[in-house]
């Protein structure tokens, strides 16, 4: 008991990631989500597209959805929740795919391409919706398949993906901050131009960078070795060494 009671001990210390995650989450839903949940288009950070009176709607709807992704995504790549409730495990992955992603997907089409930031924002909206979809389906295919390696190398890019708006929220900080004293000189004192173009940069650059950070972590190695990369044929030595890993 006590070996296995240290063993649990240093595994999570070798995941120091997973308490400050869930902060982060905490913290950025319950910053963002409430002024939605009033029904009221006048406290929305993100105004009215015109011409389009479904867009608040909608918004609201991708919010609703997008929450749940964010809530349930954190325990699907959480390895000692995996491992210790695998029924959990499932039963979070459905409500992941089906009660997050898939709607708040299909939604992000929707308003992203007819978001009032201009058109460098929509295009950047309208890819991150289809690379979420595309890969949290691919994921979910993998898992029926039985490619578990795959799925979870799948469920990690769609994990990005989902807390890209999280880091697009720091690149807009940093945007603001960087680009904020140039209005009357690069902007002209065009405010709408400027702020159209620091939603682009946040935008492109939140979804970017997060997916390519994931496909970094994947491919040094730093998750655990069934999800970082398929296993490899082993040999001599090599082969006892994967023998013992299994």
């Amino acid at each position: 008991m006590a070996n296995s009671e240290g063993s649990s001990a240093r595994r999570w210390w070798r995941r120091p990631w997973i308490a400050p995650l869930a902060a982060l989450v905490a913290l950025f839903l319950v910053f963002s989500v409430p002024p939605y949940l009033t029904l009221d288009p006048a406290r929305s950070r993100v105004p009215q597209s015109e011409g389009f009176a479904a867009h608040y709607p909608l918004l609201v709807a991708h919010v609703v959805f997008g929450s749940v992704a964010m809530i349930t995504c954190g325990f699907q790549i959480w390895p000692w929740f995996r491992q210790r409730h695998p029924a959990a495990h499932r039963m979070l992955g459905r409500i992941y795919v089906f009660g997050g992603v898939l709607p708040g997907g299909v939604l992000g089409l929707v308003i992203g391409a007819v978001s009032p930031f201009g058109p460098v924002i929509r295009v950047s909206n309208v890819l991150l919706a289809m690379l979420w979809l595309a890969c949290t389906l691919t994921g979910l295919r993998m898992a029926r398949q039985r490619r578990l390696v795959e799925h979870r190398r799948w469920m990690i890019r769609s994990f990005a993906l989902t807390m890209s708006i999280v880091t697009n929220r720091v690149w807009a900080v940093i945007a603001t901050i960087v680009l904020l004293p140039q209005l009357p000189t690069t902007f002209a004192g065009n405010e709408r131009l400027m702020v159209q173009t620091i939603a682009g940069l946040s935008g492109w650059l939140g979804w970017v960078t997060t997916l390519l950070f994931a496909e970094w972590w994947l491919e040094r190695g730093l998750t655990s070795p069934r999800i970082a990369r398929p296993p490899r044929p082993a040999s001599g030595r090599g082969r006892g060494r994967a023998v013992e890993a299994h």
